[in-house]
């Protein structure tokens, strides 16, 4: 069958139904079959005979409401037939075949329904091409060029762009001072000094090899020549200044730290320059979303400030996400104007009937951002097999059954996920590998149509996976290059109204639109000389550095999260290779006497309280909860060295560390009691058998220690209420240890001592 819906000054090109979104089928099979069997019995009312005519003729349809009202068409050579029948017979046969299919099939009736509603979702996720509306912006619909065009692609992508810079630095803005400020768990300064001090160790060690250098004959004739210019621009002072305030300060890792930190006259008072750079990164982001565009410098200030972070970050900056989002922004350098913010730019607007369209968005950019996508998702699916963890291989496939509840950041609706059927988590476990081994390789495929479904599918599926827990702006970012998957006519004729307003409802956009709908617009533009040779630059520089990345995705032991160049441009990526199959929190308890009582530090997101509902808090982030995880699963505590300064912290009562959690157990008896202040459940009790009262405490804490707890989610229906408090339960906690000393307790002189 085949339907040509027109609407505006264009039409769309004809398409075969059954080709939208076969998920609709689906659904409408699967319903049929789910109905039960005397459901035909609930039908009472008149009876009212239909008729289905059928015809050969062609036809065309120009708006939803036309479609329902047009008769049905049929393109063979058969004559026209007229069937009439009664409303409930018709009922009563499609239950009758859903029950034998349903008998055949042998699946429960709960399974098929569930599957139903599946496809349902899939299909309201999915939005028809053919039945777009149109929106506030422009009548006109685009039609499927030979050539697409990408500028309201680019508009898309930098508001998208701007949402994932606007989180982080609202994360840098109210947590870095305690984590890396002056006071805070890992001061910027000691990264800094440590840098500086490499630096100097290089340049002297260059000075001496200068000067063993002069004795050293480079020959003669057109060589020494070569030597010599060589040398003469190696020790001139620009390179020399190069070296020993930046190529020589150098991390752990031998890689240069590009921050601005560097500028900072007093490292003793790096405050002020922690929460400068992220205002001034929340307003340059804030620009771009709200304009829709960007240019070089605009983009160059994000990526500077965050790879400013990035340097003095340590295990803070320490994700997957982070270099993840700096080498999206350093590929979004080459996709915008150098000077002009015009989202447009280039567009030569005349008052006659045609006029030249804007130079056209780079397209071996796009293709560098499409393979920036392919490999962040292959790199994730082929950890996964290659892992030792069984759970993600055939014959077990179990991980997703034990991810929900073990993962670092729940959020409300992770408990849900969790406790649906296994047979359920074993099929998303085959939608994981078929996402993230399957599907990334349509995003090189020549074909638009195919791009586009890997474009779509990728998005869904991070979509599904910001439903399911709070993992930071990851699956946000993830979205972000998946728009350039999607064309401007894809994006016109399928965005619902109220989204092409609010990210098109410009007036440059409404016209941009409009010419090129009715063809006034010539889109066959090249761009200038110098930009082309500026972005095949670029993409010669990310095949490069790319070889390495390749060779890691083929290896043996895929390494995760890991860059191959000392700026990381460009890096490899992966997640959840191995997924623990029982969740541990660490609880850090304080107390003023060594008898006790013990209070419990409460956390704003991480697991504690076994009444406290988690929060939805994605894309925002809390970076000390989400290192409390990675502690409790890296085993003991000298794999994570921050511990003992946070520890210390705690005991000195350090506001900027303090203001990271939910709230200070120690400051009076009123705020112990709105924080719920946990007394150890193995404490000695009265003789009355009632816990002892918790005195006023004037003073703060002396002794500190660290527990061990295994949490599991509270199933409503199979466990009975827990606790003695009227609040619903939401987690079981069971202690399994002590984490942290092994024996006794620690004082503020003894952890001092220890981070001498």
């Amino acid at each position: 069958m085949m339907i040509r819906i027109s609407r505006g000054p264009q039409a769309i090109a004809p398409r075969r139904i059954g080709s939208f979104f076969p998920s609709v089928w689906i659904a409408i099979v699967l319903i049929v079959i789910s109905l039960p069997n005397n459901a035909a019995n609930a039908f009472s009312g008149p009876v009212k005979p239909i008729r289905i005519r059928i015809t050969s003729e062609d036809f065309s349809m120009r708006t939803p409401t036309e479609i329902t009202s047009c008769q049905t068409k049929r393109l063979d050579s058969f004559s026209t037939e007229r069937i009439s029948f009664s409303k409930t017979q018709l009922k009563n046969s499609m239950r009758t075949l859903g029950y034998r299919f349903r008998r055949r099939l042998q699946m429960p009736l709960q399974k098929i329904r569930l599957l139903a509603f599946a496809s349902v979702l899939l299909s309201a996720l999915c939005p028809k091409m053919a039945f777009a509306t149109s929106s506030k912006i422009t009548t006109a619909t685009l039609s499927s060029p030979t050539q697409p065009s990408y500028h309201l692609t680019r508009i898309l992508f930098l508001r998208l762009l701007a949402v994932v810079y606007t989180s982080a630095f609202s994360v840098a803005k109210f947590q870095n001072k305690g984590l890396i400020g002056d006071r805070g768990i890992t001061p910027a300064k000691r990264i800094l000094d440590e840098a500086q001090k490499v630096g100097e160790a290089r340049s002297a060690r260059r000075k001496e090899w200068v000067k063993q250098r002069a004795k050293y004959d480079n020959g003669s004739g057109a060589k020494k020549k070569f030597h010599d210019l060589k040398n003469k621009l190696s020790d001139s002072k620009f390179a020399e200044l190069f070296r020993d305030k930046f190529w020589y300060r150098q991390d752990r890792a031998g890689r240069p730290l590009p921050t601005l930190l560097w500028l900072a006259r007093d490292r003793d008072n790096l405050n002020p320059w922690l929460d400068g750079l992220a205002n001034v990164g929340l307003f340059l982001s804030t620009v771009m979303l709200a304009s829709g565009s960007a240019n070089v410098f605009l983009l160059l200030g994000l990526y500077v400030i965050q790879r400013t972070f990035m340097s003095v970050g340590g295990p803070w900056y320490g994700y997957g996400w982070e270099p993840q989002l700096a080498e999206l922004t350093f590929h979004a350098l080459f996709l915008v104007p150098l000077f002009s913010m015009d989202p447009f730019f280039g567009w030569i607007r005349s008052n006659t009937s045609s006029s030249v369209g804007p130079f056209p968005v780079p397209k071996l950019v796009i293709w560098a951002v499409r393979w920036y996508l392919f490999k962040i998702m292959i790199g994730a699916g082929l950890i996964k097999i290659k892992s030792s963890d069984p759970k993600w291989k055939p014959g077990n496939m179990s991980a997703m059954y034990y991810f929900y509840e073990t993962q670092p950041v729940p959020n409300p609706f992770t408990k849900y996920f969790h406790f649906m059927p296994k047979w359920w988590h074993r099929f998303e476990v085959w939608s994981n590998h078929f996402v993230e081994l399957v599907a990334p390789f349509l995003l090189l495929m020549p074909s638009r149509q195919l791009r586009q479904t890997g474009g779509l599918i990728q998005i869904m599926f991070q979509v599904i996976l910001i439903s399911s827990g709070n993992l930071s702006f990851l699956n946000w970012l993830t979205i972000v290059p998946a728009i350039f998957c999607l064309d401007d006519a894809f994006l016109m004729n399928n965005l619902p109204p109220i989204v092409r307003s609010l990210t098109f409802g410009t007036p440059s956009s409404q016209s941009y639109v409009q010419c090129i709908s009715s063809g006034a617009v010539e889109m066959a533009r090249q761009s200038h000389f110098l930009r082309t040779t500026v972005s095949t630059l670029f993409y010669l520089l990310m095949a490069k550095l790319n070889i390495n990345v390749v060779r890691n995705l083929f290896a043996q032991r895929q390494l995760m999260n890991a860059s191959f160049d000392k700026l990381r441009l460009c890096s490899t990526y992966g997640a959840f290779g191995v997924v623990s199959e029982t969740r541990q929190e660490l609880i850090i308890e304080s107390a003023n006497n060594i008898d006790g009582p013990w209070k419990e530090y409460h956390f704003r997101v991480k697991p504690g309280d076994i009444h406290k509902r988690p929060p939805w808090i994605s894309p925002y982030h809390h970076r000390l909860d989400w290192q409390m995880w990675i502690a409790a699963q890296s085993g003991r505590i000298e794999r994570n060295p921050w511990l003992y300064k946070f520890l210390l912290k705690l005991l000195q009562r350090g506001k900027d560390v303090i203001d990271l959690l939910e709230g200070d157990p120690w400051e009076s008896s009123s705020s112990d009691a709105t924080i719920h202040s946990h007394v150890d459940e193995r404490e000695v009790s009265t003789k009355a058998g009632s816990l002892r009262t918790i005195p006023e405490l004037t003073h703060g804490p002396k002794y500190i220690r660290i527990e061990k707890y295994r949490y599991k989610f509270f199933d409503n229906k199979n466990n009975a209420k827990l606790g003695d408090r009227d609040e619903p339960q939401y987690w079981i906690r069971e202690r399994v240890g002590r984490y942290f000393p092994e024996q006794g307790v620690m004082t503020k002189e003894i952890l001092e001592e220890f981070l001498r």
